[in-house]
């Protein structure tokens, strides 16, 4: 049940991102199903989530190393879940009339419910590790979400200021968390909050707890950190209201109250968080008062609300910790009602600037209504449930007696944060909905669709039930949510609407009365600021692009240093950083042979590694003039290593070996057919300057270092018995484990499956590389000319003109052609023999995959480029998605049934007439390598291909260009 609380956004999100731009109807429909179900199946979840210590659920991913995919669910998590999926639901309710008719709804609502997916793993997080990849979700769908208008350059840098900012916070939360994993031996949440005193007594805890608060500051926008948020108001309006309300900015502070029990307590705690929050509550309530646009004024609300609650929790005591959960749910409904109220008056109206309108209120009176009372919330109205923990706040503030100098400026500080609170909140109301008829608006402002007002009315609704029965309405969901955090610590609150007459209540009234009074006392001047008084010439946004203009510039000069544009500096010190990594071992460890004694070398063997270092010698020696020659000595090279393999029983490496140099070989002398030709310098006076000599002198010492090194290491592990190496594991546990004989591919697909799934992901990587360079690529001049053979034999092909130059050779060799035709599906067949075998013989998903490619290879040299594929649905994308797509989804069965991600399982399956057939689920695995393979080398050879057709048409575009030229002259 909570896997499915979060899969399903994350399920909704991937089948809206498939349905046409113009499923409007639809995509609305599907995204509000899925977050009404997901908030539906929490709700169900309520009595769980109250149980002593909450529930969990677990799916082994890495055991040995602790980390595993964990859900846990208590009061808190269940608190921000529903939070997240019922304003979700209310959310997209609300954008499916927001959004305009040319706006791509499915990709908007997949962001959405992506963003809901990412929140939900975020909250329900059992595992710190996973926490902190949730988290940078969260950064890139918000992201998504921000820059979703991406015409709009505001909107663009609104989205990247806030990727790299709650990015780079990401980065330190998963520093700290890890820090707190080394601390206590785990990263399982329910270890970590057991252990506070280990964790508060260690070394480490001072720079675990910067970095972890780095992490919250930066997402929920605490001073310095706050001005990413404002901007990110270029979203649309629905995405405003997710992202301040329930998400993003709240996904901080669910931190922070996620391990107050085991950071909070502390000195350092107190006066980072404290000051932290008091700072944001007041410079952000400053901050809103002169805002022009309604959106930026509750953008900067928000940083004040949120300063707040860090305030609440920085006190460290647990009323403090109680006011602050209880903070964060009346925050999430008054804000989220205010934010679609101002995107109907931007809606109706056609403007957000305050100093436009008036009197809206005869125009849209319920849209009038319901934001007034959720911005009376916001100020603290009593009867209202801002004023509650209003109140809640204002006591904490004034109980402090840590013996310092806040126990005297608090009160102050809070009291006059409440004020600005009330001032802008007054300044919403009066100057949208009051006042004389307004003039000059874009258009006529009309009462909004019952459906867009739908959702504000239940937001207000909440505000004014919570206000006025607190004890009925959000009681159980605190002491829950507040009993998770606290345990045994839990004070004893009230919820009562009156509580008689006390320091808060006279400070909130205080609030109340000079916030009212500054407004009536200014209105006409606020209107006049075009930026915020008392804060200099500082501007967030500044500072931020000044700081990433330096950074640039000091990338660039460290690439400068480090990097060149030539490709040999680049192999020349990836060689060296690699010879230095592998010389660690020995420098520490020491060099010393095995134990086993050497054998004669038979002379037909020697033989033949002669000639093998002698083709590589030669290789090395014509590669830069001859490449050719190069090649043709490369290949040589490469079938002396097969050679090599088979001699030394290892036939499933030869195999592989051999297909694999055939395809890079025939691949490679594709290429070279558009490179230019290169030249031998001519160095003055005949000599090579010593600079030259130098630097091969210099390549040619790294590369004896670098083989040397690989032979000692070689020799050094050839001569240790098995018992000595990790080989006897694989060999003695192959079949009992893995259902197979074929100990090399039983390791690729099962015992070292993971660090499979991650070579063929770069696999599928490279391909996209090489397609991606070779659609830009032009070959040069001198190789469109087709070779003089080819030239001869076109001047006999009338058909040529309508083919490209590569298919008129393989006209004339008729015999050639028809063989390599027919190899099609004999090779074919081969393949999937080889990859049916390949658990217990040569063979596998690889050796089956490039079998496949030498296939298309020949086809393509038979036919041509134009032949082939309108015969052959050639589609090397899809190949690579679903080669990928069976791999992860195989690895991802196992832990349905409670294994670790890619644990193979085998069988036996009793066939008729034929017997006991072994069977073992990493044929599936397998498979996908299979298919994968064959999608990546048919993508560089498509890439290829056209190389063929390109050039030939570009020439006779240039002589139909040259004839029309010459025809008007």
């Amino acid at each position: 049940m909570l896997w499915l609380a979060v899969l399903l956004p994350f399920a909704g999100s991937f089948a809206l991102a498939f349905l046409d731009s113009r499923s409007r109807d639809l995509a609305g429909a599907l995204a509000g199903v899925v977050t009404l179900a997901t908030a539906t199946l929490l709700i169900l979840l309520f009595d769980m989530s109250a149980m002593p210590g909450g529930s969990r659920t677990t799916l082994v991913w890495l055991p040995s190393v602790g980390f595993n995919l964990s859900l846990r669910l208590d009061g808190l998590s269940w608190l921000f879940a529903l939070m997240v999926a019922a304003i979700g639901f209310l959310v997209v309710v609300y954008a499916r009339y927001y959004m305009a008719s040319e706006d791509p709804v499915p990709r908007f609502f997949a962001y959405l419910l992506g963003f809901m997916g990412s929140m939900m793993g975020l909250v329900l997080s059992g595992n710190l590790i996973q926490l902190a990849l949730f988290w940078e979700l969260t950064s890139l769908f918000s992201f998504l979400l921000i820059g979703y208008w991406y015409h709009n350059a505001s909107a663009r840098s609104g989205a990247r200021m806030a990727l790299i900012i709650t990015a780079s916070g990401g980065l330190c939360l998963l520093l700290g968390v890890l820090l707190i994993g080394k601390i206590v031996g785990s990263y399982e949440l329910d270890v970590v909050l057991i252990s506070a005193d280990a964790i508060q007594a260690h070394p480490l805890y001072l720079p675990a707890l910067l970095l972890i608060l780095l992490g919250a500051f930066t997402k929920s926008a605490q001073f310095p950190f706050h001005f990413w948020l404002p901007h990110a108001m270029a979203a649309p309006t629905p995405v405003s209201a997710y992202l301040h309300s329930a998400t993003m900015v709240k996904a901080g502070i669910f931190v922070l109250i996620r391990l107050w029990p085991v950071l909070a307590g502390t000195d350092a705690w107190y006066v980072i968080v404290t000051t932290t929050g008091i700072v944001t509550l007041v410079v952000g309530a400053w901050a809103a008062i002169f805002q022009q646009d309604l959106k930026g004024l509750l953008a900067f609300s928000t940083i004040s609300h949120l300063g707040l609650i860090t305030l609440l929790l920085g006190l460290g005591s647990p009323l403090g910790a109680v006011a602050a959960i209880f903070h964060t749910i009346n925050h999430a409904t008054f804000k989220a009602s205010l934010f679609m109220a101002a995107g109907i008056i931007d809606h109706e109206a056609g403007t957000r600037d305050v100093r436009r309108l008036s009197g809206l209120f005869r125009y849209m009176p319920y849209t009038a209504t319901l934001a007034m009372v959720a911005a009376a919330a916001m100020a603290g109205v009593p009867l209202l449930n801002g004023f509650l923990s209003k109140e809640m706040f204002l006591a904490e503030a004034i109980g402090q007696n840590s013996g310092t100098w806040t126990d005297y400026l608090m009160p102050i500080l809070a009291t006059l944060g409440l004020s600005f609170s009330v001032l802008y909140s007054v300044r919403f109301i009066h100057q949208a909905f009051f006042g004389p008829p307004p003039t000059d608006l874009p258009q006529d402002p009309r009462e909004a669709p019952f459906w867009m007002l739908l959702p504000i009315g239940v937001l207000v609704f909440a505000c004014v039930a919570i206000g006025m029965f607190p004890a009925m309405t959000v009681g159980p969901v605190l002491a829950s949510a507040a009993g998770s955090v606290l345990g045994p610590q839990m004070p004893h609150y009230s919820l009562a609407v009156w509580h008689g007459w006390n320091a808060p209540l006279v400070l909130s009234l205080v609030a109340l009365v000079v916030g009212t009074a500054g407004y009536l006392r200014y209105r006409g001047a606020l209107n006049e600021f075009a930026g915020v008084p008392l804060m200099g010439r500082w501007r967030g946004k500044r500072t931020f692009e000044a700081s990433l203009a330096s950074i640039i510039r000091l990338s660039r000069l460290m690439l400068a240093y480090v990097a060149t544009s030539r490709l040999q500096q680049q192999l020349r010190l990836i060689v060296l950083i690699a010879g230095f990594a592998a010389l660690l071992p020995f420098v520490r460890y020491g060099y010393a042979p095995g134990s086993l004694p050497g054998t004669m070398i038979d002379p037909g063997f020697g033989l033949i590694w002669l000639v093998g270092g002698g083709c590589a010698i030669a290789a090395a020696w014509q590669a830069k003039y001859r490449r050719f020659a190069a090649l043709v000595l490369m290949a040589a090279a490469g079938l002396v290593s097969c050679i090599s393999f088979v001699w030394l029983s290892a036939p499933d490496l030869a195999l592989t070996q051999l297909l694999v140099e055939t395809v890079t070989t025939v691949l490679l002398l594709l290429g070279l057919r558009w490179l230019p030709e290169r030249k031998r310098e001519l160095w003055p006076g005949g000599k090579t300057p010593w600079s030259v000599t130098r630097r091969r002198g210099t390549d040619l010492s790294i590369a004896i270092g670098a083989g040397i090194g690989v032979a000692l290491l070689s020799y050094a592990i050839m001569t240790r018995p098995m018992a000595e190496t990790v080989s006897r594991y694989f060999i003695e546990n192959s079949y009992a484990e893995g259902g197979g004989r074929n100990v090399v591919n039983v390791t690729l697909v099962d015992f070292r499956a993971f660090d499979t799934l991650g070579e063929i992901s770069v696999l599928a990587i490279v391909a996209l590389t090489i397609f991606s360079l070779l659609r830009r690529f032009r070959p040069a001049r001198e190789s469109i000319v087709a070779p003089q053979q080819q030239q001869v034999q076109a001047e006999n092909d009338e058909r040529d003109a309508d083919r490209s130059v590569g298919e008129t050779l393989t006209d004339s060799l008729f015999v050639p052609r028809v063989i390599m035709e027919w190899l099609f599906p004999v090779i074919m067949v081969f393949a999937f023999y080889l990859l049916l075998r390949g658990h217990d013989l040569p063979g596998g998903g690889f050796a089956g995959g490039i079998t496949v490619a030498i296939a298309l290879i020949l086809q393509y040299m038979a036919m041509g480029t134009r032949r082939v594929e309108a015969r052959l649905a050639v589609r090397p994308l899809a190949w690579i998605g679903i080669g990928l797509l069976v791999a992860v989804t195989t690895g991802a069965g196992a832990m349905v049934f409670g294994y670790p991600f890619l644990t193979s399982y085998f069988s036996y399956l009793d066939v008729p007439l034929i017997g006991q057939v072994p069977l073992a689920s990493a044929l599936l695995f397998d498979v996908g390598i299979f298919i994968l393979v064959v999608g990546t080398t048919a993508l560089i050879l498509t890439a290829l291909a056209h190389q063929s057709v390109r050039a030939p048409q570009r020439k006779a575009d240039r002589m139909s260009r040259q004839a029309v030229k010459e025809g008007h002259e």
